[in-house]
């Protein structure tokens, strides 16, 4: 028989063990809302074509990405340092996934993936995309349409994702967008009543 001293120090301990386990967390994908915006541009997505990226870290909400390169670069950038839970990606080869609308629940393990890379296709952001994939079969007939070479998430290296995309220069040989940049930075002290 136990003593009750010992059954009420028995019980103390395991309330207190209860106490102290946190709740866990929700890491189900999140489909994107009108208020959705990307964490590097602050952009509606929704707005954007091509896939999407969602970064789940411990103890926050998730972070949707415009591009799924920009995720992979967000995941494996040196000052990420809070611990990462989960990755989804939209699977481009779902029923009634398009560039323009990638899709709503479509959302797939990016390590479980199969991505596209180098191919002719731009993300949301213009820059080269990582186009994913539920299926093999779904990466290869992307890659035969659109160019490019399929790799698993592992695979991909760091250079394919964290190195600055560089803009096409126009038929002048400026970067595009260049003049009107300058343009409107002539402009500026013009419009502040100067």
């Amino acid at each position: 028989m136990m003593k009750p001293a010992r059954f009420v120090f028995l019980a103390f301990l395991l309330a207190l063990g209860a106490c102290s386990q946190e709740p866990a967390q929700d890491i189900t994908p999140k489909d994107m809302v009108a208020e959705t915006l990307g964490h590097y541009c602050q952009m509606n997505l929704l707005e954007h074509p091509g896939p999407k990226a969602q970064v789940h870290l411990k103890g926050m909400p998730p972070l949707f990405f415009s591009q799924v390169r920009d995720a992979i670069a967000y995941a494996r950038a040196p000052e990420q340092i809070a611990p990462i839970l989960a990755i989804y990606v939209n699977d481009m080869g779902a029923p009634g996934a398009t560039w323009e609308k990638p899709g709503d629940g479509n959302w797939i393990d990016a390590h479980k993936a199969f991505f596209v890379v180098g191919s002719a296709r731009a993300g949301g952001m213009g820059a080269p995309e990582t186009v994913p994939f539920a299926s093999q079969a779904g990466a290869e007939a992307f890659a035969r349409a659109e160019g490019g070479t399929i790799l698993v998430l592992s695979a991909i290296t760091d250079d394919m994702v964290l190195t600055p995309v560089e803009q096409k220069p126009d038929h002048e040989g400026t970067p595009e967008k260049g003049d009107d940049y300058q343009d409107r930075l002539r402009a500026l002290p013009n419009s502040i009543g100067g």
